[in-house]
């Protein structure tokens, strides 16, 4: 049972950069800690995630801060059609991790969005923290591995040096 108090709050307009910002920070500091200082992980604009990916995430789904002890610690994107649900962006700031944070946040969205019965999310493939957070912590299983050999047919500007390598994984409610 987890007894960590999170709150999911919308996100405001005024706090759409700052939640950018700190998205691309909580992913380029799990960069560093796998590879250190390398850019060949990075996408246009230098950063794990790029702005234009965030942006598109947060236009086109449900944006939400992290609210712990009245203070932002991460943020989160879902996408919901019908029972299927998309996990679009999960983060926590590198200063609050290890806290239970993130897994109080998913307890909070399964209880916000009940109706939805399979939920789906990705991952880089070197992110070891997120691969254990979604199997380990909150039951989702990995169904597939996007990498050269097996490209992500959504994807429309796969990367031909393979490094959009990222895990694909599922969560069905009973």
């Amino acid at each position: 049972m987890n007894n960590k108090k999170v709150l999911l709050a919308r996100l405001e307009k005024n706090d759409r950069e700052q939640f950018i910002l700190d998205n691309q920070e909580a992913f380029y500091y799990g960069a560093l800690q796998e590879f250190g200082v390398r850019d060949e992980h990075f996408e246009d604009d230098g950063q794990i995630i790029s702005r234009k990916t965030i942006e598109n995430a947060i236009d086109n789904g449900e944006a939400y801060r992290i609210i712990h002890d009245n203070k932002p610690v991460g943020g989160l994107v879902v996408k919901t059609d019908g029972e299927h649900g998309e996990l679009e962006l999960l983060f926590v700031s590198p200063a609050a991790h290890s806290k239970g944070i993130g897994y109080a946040t998913w307890c909070e969205v399964e209880k916000m969005y009940s109706n939805i019965k399979v939920w789906e999310t990705m991952t880089p493939y070197f992110e070891k923290r997120n691969i254990h957070f979604y199997v380990n912590r909150c039951g989702f299983q990995i169904v597939e591995f996007f990498n050269s050999h097996h490209r992500n047919p959504n994807e429309k500007d796969n990367r031909p040096d393979g490094l959009d390598e990222m895990f694909r994984f599922l969560k069905i409610i009973k």
